[in-house]
């Protein structure tokens, strides 16, 4: 079994990966922002191990053989701290994978949106996913580890009104191509999920002045399966890229 790292674990398809993770066996870093989020969702999934910026400081684990889940409170929203942070964390010695899912999205025409709008979604979907590929490089080397980026159809094709959210996924579709290319080690994966029905296609459809119906769009359990089974490839074998679009 594995350790996986995994952003914007409390939510979405993030949550839905640490899920399934979690039943395959594999160790959990979850990270995010809520530290009541991430203390229920490691005593949901398994056990907990705490320092300063884990939560649960009993350090209670839940028998049975469950996950080990290492919740940690990080903000995407300033990646400069991240270092910091995660040495405070005390993270596992080896890391297996890490996902790539925490995002935000704002959406607005290039004539309506400001620095603030643009700098907001490009610090949180690539900068930081930068950043903390970079501070985890060493481990995941060591480990012969894998990276996957939980992009959007966004990150292929910018649609009016999608410009800033969409520079910043095509951005993290760049990270990812040259991450490859430097580190043939390691694999790489970015997944391209359509609308999935999540709480920010909630918002998305909000800001669209549309209604919201979770019928409508792909489970986040299904872009987690994808997920985990490239998670999962055996090692003479790499999925590079894989779009997920809605029946």
């Amino acid at each position: 079994m594995g350790t996986f790292v995994i952003t914007g674990a409390t939510g979405g398809i993030g949550r839905a990966t640490a899920g399934l993770l979690a039943e395959r066996g594999h160790d959990l870093v979850v990270l995010g922002r809520s530290a009541e989020r991430l203390g229920s969702l490691a005593r949901e999934l398994g056990g907990a191990h705490a320092r300063t910026l884990v939560i649960d400081p009993s350090g209670a684990t839940s028998g049975g053989g469950r996950a080990t889940v290492y919740p940690v409170v990080l903000d995407l929203t300033e990646p400069r701290r991240m270092e910091a942070a995660l040495a405070e964390a005390d993270l596992p010695g080896r890391i297996d994978g890490v996902v790539h899912s925490a995002g935000v999205i704002d959406l607005g025409r290039v004539a309506e949106q400001d620095a603030d709008h643009w700098i907001d979604q490009l610090m949180v979907n690539l900068v930081a996913a930068a950043e903390l590929t970079r501070l985890l490089l060493p481990a995941l080397r060591d480990a012969r580890g894998q990276v996957v980026f939980v992009n959007s159809g966004a990150g292929l094709r910018a649609h009016p009104g999608w410009s800033a959210y969409a520079a910043s996924k095509q951005g993290l579709k760049a990270l990812a191509d040259a991450l490859r290319a430097e580190e043939p080690d390691l694999r790489v994966t970015s997944v391209y999920p359509g609308r999935t029905a999540t709480e920010m296609q909630r918002k998305t459809r909000a800001q669209e002045g549309l209604d919201y119906d979770p019928a409508d769009y792909i489970a986040p359990a299904t872009v987690a399966r994808v997920v985990v089974d490239a998670l999962e490839t055996p090692r003479d074998a790499v999925i590079s890229e894989v779009i997920v679009r809605p029946a």
